[in-house]
């Protein structure tokens, strides 16, 4: 029989937000299904509502004619249901076989782990995706790219009938997302169903057979990919026609003094990097991933130790030991992965944007919270946080509101911030939020801040940076300014 699945009216309320509206719309077997929409239109909500992790209040989903209704995630992945979301499900200090065979270890009548058995049967699917890693590895001494890789082999291992990607490339490099294209396509001709989930449009053409797009939790439309275009999708997710994204930005004329100078900078991961960053400038860093960028930026924040080389901020020679001594000196990082390093997730806006300057809001031994509030209060209107008051937490935020807290974090009043580090800033945000965040790192640079701009999304880089450095396997192979660059340009120095 056909493997289909089909969502009927369903609708999910959380206090003060309808993520969820009688949402209807059908997936077969053996086609790739795009949902789009920007950050809050509730995709997430409706993955977790097929995974088990959510609960409808409203409508329900059929699978091949039988009406569902998962209260877990394991009566889904029972039912032949995988969701490989953003967010890692991972065990960091398991292998990758222990990983990926974690619900279904093979073992002897006596419970023991069949450890050649597991070897073999994780190297076979390694094997087919072509990565260099072993079933042995430890999944948190890999990277982030490769951690997403065992994330997608642990749903493919499942044999599943219905595999959901939510934003599955974000951390990927061009070569392993056509590992990953050419794994969804063996998995759509053997009749799979597939949910894929992406802000990259450029994804959403080359991979997907219809496109559904939801905006504020509604369904806006659903219509063949090849009959679309990507200004006709980017008008109906964000309700309105954003025009060029680029060619619409207000930028900085005037590029003022160096603040900031790195020479011959070395530790464990980089070597002689030497670089200056001016006042009122977006210096972007390109580069494949595992170049050294972020490395780069760590040391010079003091959450990586340094060998040797000189840092100079405003002139004077600096080493920072700790994060904290970079933050008072006016250094900022708004770090790669926002959930993991950038924010305390169960807390509150409020308590995220006041973190670094607690010492700075308070009253003799207490936080003055009328003085906490209305800095946050100030970060959400500055950012157009979309939040019913700084109470939310955090948690609870889309993608592109959480990251526009951390800049509201890092632009305070009360911190003197003259270098702003934005590492991947833009990762898993939709292309409205995007063009947003895009004008406020050109506002920064107005605003005198010298910005660092890391993205591996190369349009962004060319687009947005005043110069941009190129780096490969720890070294910076060359620099160019935005009006020599070109894609095939910087591609060549990031490959050398």
């Amino acid at each position: 029989m056909e493997q289909y699945i089909e969502f009927k009216g369903v609708s999910k309320a959380f206090p003060g937000v309808q993520a969820l509206k009688d949402v209807s719309f059908r997936v077969d077997g053996g086609k790739v299904i795009a949902l789009l929409g920007e950050n809050g239109a509730g995709k997430s909500t409706l993955l977790k509502i097929l995974s088990g992790n959510l609960i409808p209040d409203e409508g329900n989903i059929v699978i091949c004619g039988t009406e569902k209704c998962y209260t877990t995630p394991h009566e889904a992945i029972k039912d032949g249901i995988s969701v490989i979301y953003q967010e890692r499900q991972l065990v960091p200090l398991l292998s990758v076989a222990e990983n990926i065979f974690i619900e279904d270890l093979p073992r002897t009548r006596f419970g023991h782990v069949k450890k050649k058995e597991l070897k073999r049967k994780t190297q076979q699917i390694i094997d087919e995706f072509a990565l260099p890693i072993e079933p042995g590895s430890i999944v948190g001494s890999l990277s982030v790219a490769y951690q997403q890789m065992v994330e997608i082999m642990k749903a493919y291992r499942r044999n599943s009938d219905i595999i959901c990607f939510d934003e599955p490339t974000a951390s990927l490099t061009d070569t392993e997302i056509n590992i990953l294209f050419r794994i969804i396509n063996e998995l759509k001709n053997k009749g799979k169903g597939i949910i894929y989930v992406s802000h990259r449009l450029a994804e959403i053409f080359r991979i997907a057979d219809d496109i559904v797009i939801l905006k504020d939790g509604s369904l806006v439309k659903t219509l063949k990919t090849s009959e679309a275009t990507e200004q006709q999708l980017i008008s109906l997710m964000v309700g309105r026609d954003i025009g060029d994204t680029y060619a619409n930005l207000k930028r900085n004329d005037t590029v003022g003094e160096v603040v900031l100078e790195v020479k011959n900078l070395r530790n464990r991961a980089v070597r002689d990097v030497s670089f200056q960053l001016h006042r009122g400038e977006v210096l972007g860093f390109a580069g494949l991933v595992g170049a050294g960028r972020t490395e780069v930026m760590r040391a010079i924040f003091g959450a990586d130790p340094i060998e040797s080389g000189e840092i100079y901020l405003r002139g004077k020679r600096v080493r920072f030991k700790t994060p904290t001594e970079a933050i008072e000196n006016g250094i900022a990082l708004c770090p790669e992965d926002r959930k993991e390093q950038g924010l305390v997730l169960p807390r509150s806006i409020r308590d995220n944007i006041s973190i670094p300057v607690l010492l700075k809001v308070r009253r003799n031994l207490f936080l003055d919270r009328k003085k906490e509030n209305s800095l946050a209060v100030e970060g959400i209107r500055a950012y157009d946080i979309k939040t019913p008051s700084a109470e939310k937490i955090t948690l609870e935020l889309s993608g592109g509101n959480q990251q526009k807290v951390i800049l509201a974090r890092w632009t305070s009043a009360l911190l003197d911030t003259d270098v702003l580090i934005l590492d991947e800033p833009t990762k898993g945000i939709d292309v409205g939020t995007k063009a947003e965040i895009y004008q406020m790192v050109c506002d920064l640079a107005r605003n005198g801040k010298g910005v660092v701009f890391i993205s591996s999304e190369l349009t962004e880089v060319l687009n947005l940076s005043d110069r941009i450095i190129v780096m490969h396997n720890g070294k910076i192979t060359g620099e160019v300014t935005r009006q020599e660059a070109t894609e095939e340009s910087v591609l060549s120095l990031a490959m050398i």
